[in-house]
């Protein structure tokens, strides 16, 4: 899935749209990337002499590869982030470095699914969490 199809799925736009790719995806688990570049605006301030990626869009990037596992495009749902336990950051992700976000349902009632979800770079795991997510309808523009 590429970004334009991506696009389809979320709501969100530059410069929080933070899923490049999906390189695997079936109904319980999804795989994607997020190149992380210098020119990215936030590293204007995090932080300007030693630029190290927000951990909270760690976490963000993963709840957002959560909606696409979650949502398909002519659903015309927006998925909510509704929760994060058990989240660690295990090491910092710098300019250059590709975030690979892996996602697993754990558990699914009603509306609500927690997803296990993990990000790395190279192989070495920089963060994890379980996440809660629900989703809503899209309101289309005018409602």
């Amino acid at each position: 899935m590429n970004v334009e199809e991506i696009m389809q799925i979320l709501p969100h736009r530059f410069p929080i749209l933070l899923v490049d790719r999906v390189i695997e995806r079936d109904e319980k688990r999804i795989v994607a990337i997020k190149n992380v570049t210098i020119s990215e605006i936030f590293f204007l301030g995090h932080f300007p002499d030693y630029p190290i990626y927000p951990g909270v869009l760690i976490i963000e990037g993963m709840a957002q590869t959560a909606g696409l596992l979650l949502l398909k495009p002519e659903q015309k749902l927006v998925p909510l982030f509704l929760g994060i336990d058990n989240a660690r950051f295990k090491s910092p992700v710098k300019p250059g470095d590709v975030l690979k976000y892996e996602v697993e349902v754990i558990e699914s009632k009603l509306n609500v699914v927690k997803v296990k979800a993990k990000a790395s770079v190279d192989e070495r795991i920089v963060a994890t969490a379980e996440l809660l997510l629900g989703v809503k309808k899209r309101e289309e523009q005018g409602d």
